[in-house]
């Protein structure tokens, strides 16, 4: 499970980083950071949808503060 939402967490911010890199290319010209950005709120979903399931079934549980 952590290496499921390390992967996630990557994807999340390398698109957020497409998302940057079409802004500043393309000084508004076309609609690529509205679909990186799109694409980087539908991966945080699914993740937290993952995380939301994977507490439900049992395969995680929070720790709390130690």
């Amino acid at each position: 499970m952590k290496l499921l939402v390390a992967i996630a967490f990557i994807l999340i911010l390398a698109s957020l980083g497409s998302a940057l890199f079409f802004l500043m290319r393309d000084k508004g010209q076309s609609n690529r950071t509205v679909h990186a950005l799109a694409m980087r709120v539908g991966l945080s979903i699914t993740l937290f949808l993952c995380l939301l399931g994977a507490y439900k079934m049992g395969w995680i549980a929070p720790t709390g503060i130690r």
